[in-house]
């Protein structure tokens, strides 16, 4: 272990850097730049002070994110991302004038890496693909939930002046708000009187140019007609006109943000497939192309990230956590996880509930008194040690060997 540490306390224009030794003495800081001569100087200032390939020194930093970060993880150097909260009470520990500077920050991560580096874990070694897959991914996934805002946005909108919009294309079996056939009408007739007065011939040019629709058109052209024409409640005319801009402004947001879902779903789809694990990851039950590449891009391919298979569950949030202090004894959902994986999860488990063992598995729990929410989870946490165990072994699921039995519920 090498008996230099590095902290950083990283701002947006410039950077504090510390070095403490093994007894806690600081041997060096400096500020540096947050460009490439800045990253220079803090590669000289370490090598002066031993950095060297075969020992490197270590870097502790409250971000794992951002240029610094990943030049230095191009190093080949442990780089560990501190939590804030976590070093506040370090700081808690240095001084209680409650005194604060990015200099004593910088200093007060580097005594974390030198008092307790064993407690914390360095930033896993991702390839350069698995990497891609996770900026494309998260990419995706952040955009199908801005898709899903500006969708309540406009349904809300449209409640307050437009009924009949709603009836059309919002429930079970209707075409949803943010199709593509929906968004085409709107657009074309964004308030009520517009809509009553589509002709059969104009809703049928709407529809076709809006792509191939999986029922009658006939059918569905007739349906729409009686709902645009049908008696509804209507705001003053000049009013209605005003909501209606309103409703094309939403519309045209709602339509570049549909592009964008489409556009980095084909993107990560192709830089998941050309990844090495694809093909393990997505011969489980329920994980498609783009869940898997989700999955993908939160595990990392850092065979040696995760200690074994209950590290795994507990950083997605799928095995429970126990408090028990005297006669208390409490198992709950664990609720510190990685947000993004324990939503994917959600989804993977749902979806692997149309095959056979998962099914008897969730089945199983649910007989056994567990809600729907909980049964599914433990589905999740059961499949994540199935990828965990096929990951390791560089092997594809096998519903017999990750199914062969089940334990008694446990009380």
């Amino acid at each position: 272990m090498s008996r230099v540490f590095c902290g950083i306390d990283w701002a947006e224009g410039h950077h504090d850097i510390a070095l403490v030794g093994q007894d806690g003495s600081q041997l060096a800081k400096l500020r540096i730049s947050d460009d490439s001569a800045g990253f220079q100087s803090l590669l000289e200032l370490l090598s002066r002070h031993g950095d060297n390939p075969a020992a490197p020194i270590p870097v502790a930093i409250e971000t794992p994110r951002g240029l610094l970060v990943a030049c230095l993880r191009a190093t080949g150097r442990q780089v560990y991302a501190i939590n804030p909260l976590a070093a506040a009470r370090y700081r808690d520990r240095a001084s209680v004038s409650r005194a604060k500077s990015d200099a004593a920050d910088a200093r007060v991560l580097a005594n974390i890496l030198r008092t307790d580096i064993r407690a914390h874990r360095p930033l896993p070694a991702d390839s350069e693909p698995g990497q891609a897959v996770a900026v494309l991914a998260r990419a995706h996934q952040d955009a199908v939930w801005d898709k899903g805002q500006l969708v309540n946005r406009l349904r809300s909108h449209l409640r307050e002046y437009y009924p009949a919009a709603l009836l059309a294309f919002h429930g079970n079996g209707r075409l949803g708000l943010d199709s593509a056939h929906a968004r085409a009408i709107l657009t074309a007739a964004p308030t009520p009187a517009t809509a009553a007065k589509l002709t059969r011939s104009r809703l049928r040019a709407i529809l076709n140019r809006a792509g191939r629709l999986r029922r009658s058109i006939d059918g569905e052209i007739e349906r729409l007609r009686e709902l645009f024409r049908s008696e509804q409640l209507r705001q003053l005319p000049m009013v209605e006109q005003a909501m209606g801009r309103q409703t094309s402004a939403l519309l045209q947001q709602l339509d570049a943000a549909c592009r964008s879902c489409d556009d980095l779903a084909q993107a990560t789809e192709d830089a998941f497939l050309s990844h090495p694990d694809a093909e393990i990851i997505t011969s489980l039950p329920g994980l498609s192309v783009l869940s898997g590449a989700r999955v993908l891009a939160e595990l990392g391919d850092d065979r040696t990230r995760f200690v074994d298979a209950k590290a795994v569950k507990a950083y997605a949030g799928a095995a429970p956590v126990t408090r028990a202090s005297g006669r208390s004894h409490v198992v709950v959902a664990r609720t510190v996880k990685n947000r993004r994986l324990a939503a994917a999860g959600y989804m993977w488990a749902f979806a692997a509930l149309r095959s056979q063992e998962p099914r008897a598995h969730y089945d199983r729990r649910r007989d056994g008194g567990e809600r729907h929410t909980a049964a599914l989870r433990n589905l999740f946490n059961k499949l994540l040690g199935c990828l965990y165990h096929c990951l390791q072994n560089r092997t594809l699921y096998d519903p017999e060997r990750a199914f062969t039995g089940h334990l008694a519920l446990a009380v």
